[in-house]
């Protein structure tokens, strides 16, 4: 095994069912929960409410612990660690979701669990799942995806990218409280 990070995710929902994900800056620029690290003496209950409120400025209760998932596997390189993601199901309580974390999301919308964005992390796509299973307090090893191919940038995507990420978000998916 190699070293073990811990992290943090939550499945927040809107009153309409819509899930909130965010699409990572860097890489391939996969869709993943509001989330992150565990800082050394932090539980996981209050990393999850302080990244999700620094990711997308918006406050969150917790409400339960949807799963423990061991993210494992050399398919994204080698060398990188193993973590142990803890991912809730959270409440909203209020704030206007906004990317806050231009280094690490630049999009951050709402989605219809019926139609969820490509590509996925791996951790998210199987922690939806259980979350629309009903289930809670899973213990799940979850292998890294191999990395999806990087298409070339159209011109429109190039463009696009040059429209601050707060206007990029609120004109394709409009985030509404």
């Amino acid at each position: 095994m190699n070293s073990l990070t811990s992290a943090v995710a939550a499945i927040v929902s809107d009153d309409a069912g819509r899930v909130l994900l965010c699409q990572q800056t860097q890489g391939h620029r996969r869709w993943g929960l509001p989330g992150g690290r565990i800082r050394p003496t932090e539980s996981p209950v209050h990393a999850a409410v302080r990244d999700i409120r620094q990711e997308t400025g918006m406050e969150t209760q917790i409400v339960d612990l949807v799963g423990i998932y061991h993210l494992t596997g050399e398919a994204g390189g080698d060398g990188l660690p193993d973590v142990l993601v803890h991912v809730f199901r959270a409440r909203l309580h209020g704030g206007e979701a906004t990317v806050n974390a231009p280094g690490r999301i630049c999009r951050l919308s709402w989605h219809e669990p019926a139609a969820l964005p490509q590509p996925m992390t791996p951790v998210t796509r199987t922690a939806l799942a259980d979350a629309a299973a009903g289930r809670s307090g899973v213990l799940r090893d979850v292998r890294r995806d191999a990395e999806p191919e990087l298409p070339d940038a159209t011109e429109a995507e190039t463009a696009e990218m040059a429209v601050p990420s707060t206007v990029r978000a609120w004109t394709e998916n409009p985030v509404t409280a």
